[in-house]
């Protein structure tokens, strides 16, 4: 086995979740993340932990999606309500073999999904849960990026600093820098944004932001905010493509006044984007505002994971917002859109406060 994929598990237990002897640690993947199930299942049991697997079968969730009545969809399943009640260890291995098959499903279904799970939400954000989300290089990832599967591996691998002798360090040392921004945006008050076919502007007053150094999400690379709600004026373009829940939406431009989206459009999946605008109260919100900071993914894979980590970017999601932000908005949707300020793109920057703090992909030094 590639050691890689030792330390990608040994990365998993000790540094992201920091696993302590006793403790029973949930494992929600597919069959196609077996091996990384297993390493990271003997990695628990050398820490002293329980690992506790939870295999989904793809068709399943699809079967509900296509076939299941309004009274199903919103269901919670007693296993899963267990799980998130008693085990405070989460490990999410995204693993689909199939990234489309969700594609031809009306949204709003998936909305009613979502949004049972509302009453769920705040125990698994709660402090004493613990949790982290990985992908797994599988065909389906690959095709979507335009890779063979080998490329993709070696991408994801380098993504998460695995290349490296000691990752946990090199996500330390990532933790470390980003720290120093968080603290430099500690008690300002406007961001404005200003790029190609953009110019917008949003408080952050009072708002906190949060350092993602790869404990949570992995690979991670950013830090974010929730803006202030009704603040956020002006327009945004996201050229890079969305791929959420099997729908390819490209080139979405937004119109915001008073904090909502007034005016969208998108060249691809426009219908699909004016579904999701319309699921509920809040999804013309930003929930998020937030600076891509992985220099280590450098390209779009159609993948939300690592595409709004890209070093030089910033993006903003659309709908529900981050509590320990500060942040207000509930919905049942959270859409990451990615907007490029790199020079290759046409360049941009973000000012904070006046001050610039992001110019054509590059941060300022502090």
């Amino acid at each position: 086995m590639d050691q890689r994929m030792n330390r990608w598990a040994k990365t998993l237990v000790g540094y992201c979740l920091e696993v302590q002897p006793g403790e029973a640690v949930a494992i929600h993947a597919t069959p196609a993340a077996e091996p990384l199930i297993t390493e990271v299942s003997r990695e628990i049991l050398r820490a002293g932990g329980h690992p506790v697997p939870i295999i989904t079968l793809p068709g399943v969730r699809e079967a509900l999606l296509r076939d299941g009545n309004e009274e199903q969809l919103g269901w919670i399943d007693p296993a899963t309500r267990a799980v998130v009640e008693h085990v405070k260890v989460r490990l999410n291995i995204m693993s689909e073999t199939n990234t489309r098959q969700f594609t031809g499903i009306d949204p709003k279904r998936q909305g009613i999904v979502n949004r049972s799970y509302r009453e769920l939400s705040k125990t698994l954000g709660s402090p004493e849960q613990r949790w982290c989300l990985t992908l797994y290089p599988t065909q389906g990832y690959a095709q979507e990026a335009g890779m063979s599967l080998a490329e993709f591996e070696e991408f994801v691998y380098e993504a998460c600093f695995l290349n490296s002798r000691d990752p946990a360090e090199r996500w330390r040392e990532l933790g470390r820098k980003q720290q120093a921004y968080v603290d430099w945006l500690r008690d300002k008050r406007e961001a404005h944004v200003i790029g190609p076919e953009t110019d917008l502007r949003l408080s952050i007053a009072k708002r906190i932001f949060r350092n993602s150094d790869g404990k949570r999400n992995f690979p991670s690379g950013e830090f974010f905010t929730g803006p202030i709600e009704d603040s956020v004026e002006g327009h945004v373009r996201f050229t890079i493509p969305s791929l959420i829940n099997g729908n390819h939406v490209q080139d979405i431009r937004l119109r915001f006044e008073h904090g909502r989206v007034v005016e969208a459009s998108a060249a691809q999946g426009d219908s699909y984007l004016q579904t999701m605008l319309d699921l509920d109260e809040g999804a013309r919100t930003l929930g998020e505002f937030a600076f891509g900071n992985n220099f280590g993914i450098q390209r779009s894979i159609g993948n939300t994971l690592f595409d709004e980590k890209i070093g030089g970017t910033i993006h903003m999601a659309l709908g529900n917002s981050y509590p320990e932000t500060g942040g207000k908005n509930v919905s049942a949707l959270h859409w990451d859109m990615i907007c490029d300020l790199r020079k290759a793109a046409g360049g941009g920057e973000v000012r904070i406060d006046g001050v610039t703090l992001l110019k054509d992909g590059k941060l300022m030094a502090l």
